[in-house]
């Protein structure tokens, strides 16, 4: 003997879903959630990669400008060693000139020897470059050590054991401004430190760059006029070489 029949409930199934679909967006917002940390972690760790290769262009300019000075440095003893040469070749001359005739030679020697004009002193010249290059090239060195404490992992291009302890050192306003959630928070502010860091390493390099520039336009006009220098001590040396002969 069957059972009595069960009453029908219009609206379980309705109540079903409501629940599944309660269920399937609480599991989309869960999934929205993962998808913002995901990418936020991706963002930190491209502005991280991105400040590793500011702060390696920073340091080849500064090695490059170093070099550029020793380049400097070595024109400027050339220069000096090139007006020294010539000196010496007027000195040369002089006596030559002197010795042409006996009488000559014995009256010039008797007569008060003109005062020579001095070269540039020997010697290593102190050479620094241009001011506008000192300055970047001090400023880059300065913030080498701040990166080297700040970002121990960047020469590796490696974010992955990217630090947030001292992410929290920043005012209530500005925190204000940040998400609720503790994690994306902290991807927040590194992304912002990191874009900070970013814009000072870029006006640094600007500098450098700049300094670069002028450095190079003086060495050139340092090129063109020692150029100039040895040409015209070429045609002396041949000259008195041609004086010499004939004695």
């Amino acid at each position: 003997m069957s059972g009595p029949p069960r009453s029908y409930n219009p609206f379980a199934e309705e109540d079903e879903e409501v629940v599944e679909e309660e269920a399937g967006g609480a599991e989309r917002q869960r999934y929205l959630q993962r998808e913002v940390l995901r990418r936020s972690a991706a963002t930190a760790d491209s502005t991280a990669r991105s400040l590793s290769l500011l702060y390696e262009s920073e340091r080849i300019g500064v090695a490059a400008s170093e070099e550029l000075v020793r380049q400097g440095e070595s024109l400027k003893r050339t220069e000096q060693m090139v007006d020294k040469m010539d000196q010496d070749l007027k000195t040369s001359q002089r006596h030559i000139n002197s010795i042409k005739s006996v009488f000559g030679g014995l009256v010039n020697y008797f007569k008060p020897k003109p005062p020579e004009s001095k070269p540039e002193q020997n010697g290593t010249p102190e050479y620094y470059g241009n001011s506008r290059l000192k300055e970047a090239m001090t400023s880059s060195k300065e913030q080498e050590s701040k990166y080297q404490e700040s970002h121990p992992n960047l020469r590796r291009l490696d974010n992955s054991d990217s630090d947030f302890s001292n992410i929290d050192l920043v005012t209530s306003v500005q925190r204000d401004a940040y998400p609720k959630n503790q994690h994306l928070r902290a991807y927040h502010q590194k992304i912002d430190n990191n874009l900070d860091e970013m814009s000072s390493g870029l006006s640094r390099l600007k500098n450098l760059a700049l300094g670069l520039q002028t450095e190079i336009e003086e060495q050139d006009d340092m090129l063109d006029r020692l150029t100039k220098k040895v040409e015209t001590l070429d045609v002396n040396i041949k000259s008195t070489d041609k004086k010499i002969r004939q004695l």
